[in-house]
């Protein structure tokens, strides 16, 4: 939060050098009034408005923009939750608590995928440098990542046992990359994806 302490006649102008000189609209500033000033008679006894304002810096806006996404959505859904964000290397965590979160979650991971893209898409808006945003519900995240980690070295054991290579179910790009990941120090397999979105597939094979 940067803090700027400015004067001018009155306060709406006091406001607008502010917005002016720091290229911010109403909704990204705070401002506190220290005096209203005074018009004064003829000149005589004129005194300037006095205020102070703070400035929200972009992270501030970006997260601010994130929970009010996140919110609306879980509100249209009738939810109760605790939304929590926080950031990390330049990356949002938001994270939603729920009794329902299942109905968050979606069947595997659908519907919390595509309030992660729609959230991303409205924390970038205007925006000159892309914030990653990683939307989790009660950890599931981290289950399905360990879950996806077991079924990977589960198949390629198969596909060492039949010698043949074998197609996964259909997965969006951060899954498919887990399943990579997960067996990319294998010596006897390899992967790779073919298909098309939203039908694209993780495919393992004996390596050559």
């Amino acid at each position: 939060m940067i803090k700027v302490e400015q004067t001018a006649k009155t306060v709406d102008e006091a406001i607008e050098i502010v917005l002016s000189q720091y290229n911010v609209t109403r909704d990204d500033i705070k401002v506190t009034v220290v005096d209203e000033g005074k018009k004064g008679f003829l000149g005589i006894g004129t005194k300037e408005a006095k205020i102070i304002v703070e400035i929200k810096e972009e992270s501030e806006k970006k997260q601010e923009r994130a929970l009010e996404v996140v919110k609306s959505v879980v509100e249209k859904m009738g939810l109760n939750a605790e939304i929590d964000i926080k950031e990390e290397d330049g990356t949002l965590f938001v994270n939603i608590e729920s009794p329902d979160v299942g109905v968050v979650i979606g069947r595997r991971g659908e519907t919390l995928d595509s309030l992660q893209y729609l959230t991303g898409l409205v924390v970038n808006k205007d925006s000159a440098q892309w914030t990653r945003v990683i939307l989790d519900a009660s950890g599931y995240r981290k289950r399905r990542e360990e879950s996806l980690v077991d079924l990977a070295k589960k198949k390629a054991q198969r596909v060492k046992h039949t010698k043949r290579k074998l197609s996964l179910e259909p997965m969006n790009p951060q899954e498919r990359r887990i399943i990579h990941t997960a067996l990319q120090d294998d010596p006897q397999v390899t992967t790779f994806s073919e298909g098309e979105e939203p039908y694209r597939r993780v495919v393992i094979a004996l390596k050559k």
